[in-house]
């Protein structure tokens, strides 16, 4: 059987790894580990321990998204008129990851009938990306066994290890690589991103120099952990490559990680909860340099990587780097399409129809994932590139619904970011955008504590809240978030410190207009979500 833990939803309780011990276990706690792939002889423990799971955050491979012993989640539907529906027989989806497989489940479930036709350029079927940075490098869950449940019985055509190439949009067609032209009525955009490569080719090339984004990426770094190198070099300290060090402890292999910003995690999450961070990777052994690049990769005669030279001077001998330089959104297919596609993404309304170069709404082109870019109202209307898995869940089946449905029946894309990282024992999760904030404050517990809380905020109200260890806490602060509630908030909490001092939040390059919008966002489906917006004074200023 196949299962994935919604770790968006997971806070931690542990009931799983109590009836199911072979199948979860917790590092810390609320640092979870499964498998993805158990041996069916576990199916009545899994079928217990999902049962009891407080969140419902355990997904099996059940396709009817019915009421399925084991807290299978249903595909939010609604009734609606069938006589409005538009003509829908062929429809692609263009990525064969975590959206486009979530997007073909919902394709199925609001009753489509017609030809689904999922293209992607790897060779595997719909696997899972956050075990490979969590749970793969360590042994603990092979790369093979990280398949995502839910890919047998959607009656798909899949065309696995054939990139497209091309979008044809006046003549409806995807054209592949090889030259092959599949036609569709609509198309789904959920083409991710890949990493960001070393970017000397000839350093890249060096045996021992390593990105880490696929489940291919997972096998031979992996293997190259389990040879016991002298000394692993991690370049760049954002969420994947802290990630990797703490496996690097776990081994018990000496690590250096270089990040040229002033601490770990600080363009996701600012310079004070970096700070935090970066307490925390040295605590664990961590040789961590900021303020530092990697200038020069060396190897010897035989091409194996063997020194790598940093900007203060120093030089390392290390038998592997791992770059992890963030994220390259993969959209040059599209370069001729005529949709508004770039460095950021593909850009898109709030019901995930893609944007033309004109930002004129095309309305057969619809985009979800990683690769999507599109307006959130909390956050005046910016539009966001996400790399969060419950965006691409939520987008998905957003995307999914309003390709069938007509204008009054469709959706906005309204939930917020929430997103999560495990390393070294501790469960990071944030939800909201900290990166929209100038200020932060300890809401709950302590920075030098066993777990906190921090809320950030933006003009006099909360954007974003983070935690470490108390994720139970999230939910509330998400309805602090869509309510617009004040910022420095101003309530009782469990374990509150006895003054809440705001501090600056230390983010990085922050450029933010300075018009509000006033948004209330309820509900908790995407069929439920709607904005409002509520018109207040003038604006504090603007073009």
């Amino acid at each position: 059987m196949r299962l994935v833990v919604d770790l968006t939803r997971c806070q931690g309780y542990a009931q799983c790894a109590f009836l199911a011990p072979d199948v979860f276990s917790m590092r810390g706690n609320e640092s979870l580990t499964y498998d993805a792939e158990p041996d069916d002889r576990q199916r009545d423990r899994i079928l217990r321990a999902a049962a009891a799971c407080p969140v419902q955050a355990i997904l099996l491979d059940r396709l009817d998204g019915g009421a399925a012993p084991g807290g299978t989640a249903a595909v939010p539907t609604r009734a609606r008129s069938t006589s409005t529906r538009p003509r829908v027989e062929r429809i692609v989806i263009v990525g064969a990851s975590l959206a486009g497989l979530r997007a073909a489940v919902t394709l199925r479930a609001e009753g489509f009938t017609g030809t689904l036709t999922v293209i992607g350029d790897e060779r595997h079927a719909p696997y899972d990306r956050p075990p490979l940075s969590k749970h793969v490098l360590t042994g603990r869950v092979p790369a093979q066994r990280t398949s995502l449940p839910r890919t047998e019985g959607i009656d798909a055509r899949w065309m696995l290890g054939s990139p497209a190439a091309r979008l044809d949009i006046g003549a409806k067609e995807v054209v592949l690589a090889d030259g092959r032209r599949v036609g569709y009525d609509r198309v789904l955009i959920a083409t991710g991103v890949r990493a960001r490569p070393w970017p000397n080719p000839t350093e890249a090339a060096l045996d021992g120099v390593f990105v880490l984004r696929t489940r291919d990426d997972a096998t031979v770094l992996r293997r190259r952990l389990g040879a016991e190198p002298r000394r692993v070099l991690v370049i760049g300290a954002g969420f994947t490559g802290s990630e990797i060090a703490s496996d690097c402890c776990d081994l018990g292999i000496p690590v250096t990680v270089a990040e040229r910003g002033p601490t770990p995690l600080v363009g996701a999450l600012g310079g004070v909860i970096g700070a935090t961070a970066a307490r925390m990777q040295r605590k664990h052994g961590v040789d961590l340099r900021c303020g530092v690049t990697v200038t020069a990769l060396e190897g010897d005669a035989d091409g194996r990587l063997r020194r790598a030279k940093l900007s203060d001077g120093s030089v390392l001998d290390v038998d592997v780097a791992v770059a992890a330089l963030g994220a390259i959104r993969n959209v040059e297919w599209l370069h001729d399409s005529g949709l508004a596609a770039g460095a950021w993404g593909v850009a898109c309304d709030a019901g995930c129809r893609a944007f033309d170069v004109n930002g004129l709404v095309t309305d057969d082109v619809f985009v979800a994932g990683d690769v999507a870019r599109f307006p959130h109202p909390i956050y005046d209307y910016q539009l966001l590139a996400l790399e969060h898995w419950g965006n691409a869940v939520t987008q998905a089946e957003v995307a999914a619904h309003n390709m069938l449905s007509a204008e009054t029946e469709r959706w906005p894309h309204l939930s917020l970011p929430v997103f999560w990282s495990t390393q070294f024992g501790i469960e990071i999760k944030s939800v909201g955008v900290p990166t929209y904030a100038d200020e932060l404050v300890i809401t709950q517990g302590a920075l030098d504590g066993d777990g906190f809380v921090a809320a950030y905020g933006y003009q006099g109200r909360i954007t974003a809240a983070v935690c470490f260890d108390q994720a139970k806490w999230l939910d509330f602060y998400a309805r602090l978030i869509e309510r617009r509630a004040a910022f420095p908030p101003d309530f009782h909490a469990v374990d509150q410190p006895d003054t809440l001092a705001p501090v600056s939040a230390e983010i990085p390059d922050q450029t933010l207009p300075s018009h509000v919008a006033t948004v209330l966002v309820t509900g908790h489906q995407p069929s439920d979500r709607r904005a409002t917006l509520v018109h207040g004074g003038e604006p504090s200023g603007g073009l």
